[in-house]
């Protein structure tokens, strides 16, 4: 398992991208997340227009294991979900990195993030 080194990461185990121009950034799950929850069968995600907080819940994800909380990295307003992912839930654990991203952000503000390195060592990798 590989965390590409252009995102950062937060201790909830979601990673984010850095911002666009227009001060945009795509949430997702890491893989090692996906792989711990198991095959992920139902996605909740926030609206369009919602206000996430860092650090706190804004959606869910429910595997054939259990419903664990989605907690945002971000401070900031959502301005795309993924509707792929609502439709095909398994894009989380196909895809963690890419097509199972799960909504985007106009950032205003972060939690405590880590780059690759340190959130490698903070799940042992």
């Amino acid at each position: 398992m590989s965390n590409p080194t252009h995102l950062q990461y937060s201790k909830e185990h979601e990673w984010l991208t850095a911002a666009d121009e227009d001060g945009v950034s795509t949430v997702g799950i890491t893989e090692h997340a996906a792989t711990a929850l198991g095959d992920i069968v139902y996605v909740q995600l926030p609206n369009v227009g919602d206000t996430v907080t860092a650090g706190e819940s804004c959606g869910e994800l429910e595997s054939t294991k259990s419903v664990s909380d989605l907690f945002s990295p971000a401070t900031g307003e959502v301005v795309e979900i993924n509707q792929a992912v609502i439709d095909d839930p398994a894009l989380v654990n196909g895809e963690p990195f890419t097509g199972g991203w799960l909504y985007k952000v106009r950032v205003t503000a972060t939690d405590e993030l880590l780059d690759a390195a340190g959130y490698d060592a903070f799940i042992g990798a």
